[in-house]
């Protein structure tokens, strides 16, 4: 492990040198390279400095205690050695993880759908529930919520609904939420007072640039139509929705939120470069699936992740085995700690296979 991180604090270095190079400050988008490589590096390396610190400070302070003769300097020697011991052992948790190979769209803004599934009405509610679980948790990081595109029902749910959240390090949070989300609850429209048990899937997508996804206008055909919605909102008297079809791929996407036809395109372009860009990673998933078995974020639209229990106030997350008997706050947003604990998951996962 040491020799691994004296190689990224000697590559971090070079980078310094390199950003302050007059050559390279001429170059933006090699400055732009370099910089961004450094600021990946100062964490890690940061702590290996600080590391090194303690180590050499425990050293010297035993070396002092050996040679020491004077009974008061000696329990004050032995306490600072307890103290830099327990920072060594915690830096030494610390840094295997930061070790741990960084999943490339971890800083990157995200999309997500939400879709009901089977209970009907009541599975388009508990959709809009998880619209404003996810809202909340956002804008507590102080992230942007934009909705790309919806289905509303009467009721004020959601058959459907595709977001955009923009914040750095969002996917980071919110890949840990693909998959089905079960709902147990009294439905609004049930009179018997009976529990029913619904479901919603969701997908998380990062978000790409045109840059790193070349889609040609050759292989899109775009069709638009006059917006529609629930009880007749968002109806316009132009047609300002837009589909697009990726016909290598099939994907399809619409978007008809925007009174504005130009708007609802790029929405609609920023969805399609998403999920062509997931269908290609999932594949990729799939050709290395103990890889993926080991990983808690898997993003595996089947696997059941989640149920939110209503009568018993609870949240359990299936695939780490923890309940939470704050049903309320989870709602409201506060996924700190369910969130907290999955990363802390995964990071075990992956430490096991590396040991």
């Amino acid at each position: 492990m040491l020799e691994k991180l004296d190689a990224i604090e000697n590559k971090y270095l070079e980078l310094e040198s390199l950003i302050s190079d007059p050559d390279v400050l001429t170059d933006m988008p090699r400055w732009r390279k370099y910089s961004q490589e450094h600021a990946a590096l100062t964490e890690m390396v940061g702590k290996y400095r600080e590391y090194k610190r303690v180590v050499q400070e425990l050293q010297e302070n035993k070396t002092m205690l050996a040679e020491e003769s004077d009974h008061e300097f000696k329990k004050m020697l032995e306490t600072e050695i307890a103290s830099l011991q327990k920072l060594k052992d915690n830096f030494e948790e610390e840094l295997p993880i930061l070790l741990l190979p960084k999943d490339p769209n971890d800083d990157k803004n995200v999309i997500i759908e939400i879709r009901g599934g089977v209970g009907g009405d009541e599975a388009a509610l508990f959709a809009g529930d998880l619209f404003r679980m996810y809202s909340r948790y956002a804008e507590t990081k102080g992230w942007k919520t934009e909705i790309m595109d919806s289905n509303a029902t009467e009721l004020g749910g959601f058959k459907e609904i595709s977001f955009s959240i923009d914040g750095y390090g969002a996917y980071s949070c919110f890949k840990y939420e693909s998959g089905t989300h079960r709902v147990q609850r009294v439905p609004e429209t049930e009179s018997s007072g009976r529990i029913h048990t619904s479901a919603v899937t969701v997908a998380v997508l990062p978000e790409v640039e045109d840059v790193e996804i070349d889609i040609k206008q050759s292989d899109l055909r775009i069709d638009t139509y006059r917006a529609s919605g629930a009880g007749g909102q968002y109806v316009n008297k132009t047609d300002s929705a837009i589909r697009i079809t990726h016909m290598p791929t099939g994907i399809v996407v619409q978007c008809q939120d925007e009174k504005s036809q130009l708007k609802n395109k790029e929405k609609a372009m920023r969805v399609l470069r998403a999920r062509i860009n997931d269908e290609a990673q999932q594949a990729q998933k799939n050709e290395v699936a103990a890889e993926r078995k080991s990983q808690v974020g898997s993003g595996d639209r089947s696997q059941r992740i989640r149920t939110y229990n209503f009568p018993q106030g609870r949240v359990t997350d299936h695939r780490i085995g923890l309940t939470l008997h704050k049903l309320d706050s989870v709602l409201n947003g506060e996924l700190g700690e369910l969130i907290n604990a999955l990363i802390t998951a995964d990071q075990t996962e992956k430490l096991k296979q590396v040991k």
